[in-house]
């Protein structure tokens, strides 16, 4: 069966003078047309092809080979490029942009802002559609998940604490504005940790490992950097957190911590505003 809004593999069924018609490979009758500014350079009736199908600007399902940034199911973060008194019309990289209507958006969308949408089918006009009302398709609880597990986080909405993140696309969690160390945007997909799980079923996220798995992954990106930058690297004890937050993304709490380790294991020397990788000694 051919679905509106999906990426799939279809069979080339016949030809036409503007394209060909494509299906599932079960039933002929059921087809659909991709034009042919998308059909490869060389084809032959009965190859399969990875498609997109949508309806066009006339209300037709196409199939194109143009893939979206997200499909039916997908929760993606879209910009949007034109306002109307109906609807938001979001780019989701087709020809046809993708529409949400009044009715499901969660706040009035404004043009050049990015959005988290949710992506459906609209049963009464079997088209595509979006809605920012993300909450309704999200669990309420999360479940299943550990300390330190890691997950995927798109980023949803910025509050008073920090960012609202999508988790796996299921449910949410919270990353706090003070344990953000790198610029992040509405709509980015992030790795995320697992920092605690709350009472009320929500989850707090950190963009960093915790703990001692934290300070061993980092201590090696910290010596990296040093050797990549001949034995010296111009960041020491005194360094301004605003420094150490621009050239490693991290506080300067853990930077400190990881200099520490380093220190112990005799691998640097440490001075006010300089680390040096520590010279074999004979």
């Amino acid at each position: 069966m051919i679905e509106i809004g999906k990426i799939q593999t279809l069979m080339i069924g016949r030809a036409v003078e503007f394209g060909c018609y494509l299906n599932d490979g079960v039933d002929e009758e059921d087809e659909i047309l991709i034009p042919a500014k998308y059909l490869p350079e060389e084809y032959e009736i009965g190859d399969k092809i990875e498609v997109f199908v949508y309806t066009d600007h006339m209300s037709r399902p196409i199939a194109v080979t143009k893939m979206p940034f997200g499909q039916v199911g997908d929760i993606v973060g879209l910009k949007v490029k034109q306002v109307a008194n109906f609807g938001a019309f979001l780019d989701n990289d087709l020809e046809k942009d993708l529409f949400v209507p009044n009715k499901e958006q969660a706040v009035d969308m404004v043009e050049g802002r990015t959005y988290l949408v949710k992506l459906l089918i609209d049963h009464k006009t079997d088209r595509m559609i979006g809605s920012s009302k993300i909450s309704a398709f999200l669990s309420i609880a999360c479940s299943g998940f550990e300390e330190g597990e890691e997950v995927e986080a798109q980023i949803w909405q910025r509050t008073d604490l920090g960012f609202k993140a999508v988790i796996n696309g299921k449910c949410q969690g919270l990353i706090y504005s003070n344990e953000i160390f790198e610029d992040i945007q509405i709509g980015d997909k992030r790795r995320a940790f697992v920092k605690q799980m709350r009472e009320d079923g929500k989850i707090d996220l950190a963009l960093q490992k915790q703990g001692y798995a934290a300070v061993e992954d980092m201590s090696v990106i910290v010596l990296r950097r040093i050797e990549e930058a001949g034995g010296t690297l111009a960041l020491g004890d005194k360094s301004s957190p605003e420094e150490i937050k621009e050239e490693f993304g991290m506080s300067k709490k853990n930077f400190k911590r990881i200099l520490g380790g380093l220190y112990k294991a005799g691998q640097i020397e440490i001075f006010n505003n300089e680390i040096r990788l520590k010279k074999a000694e004979g």
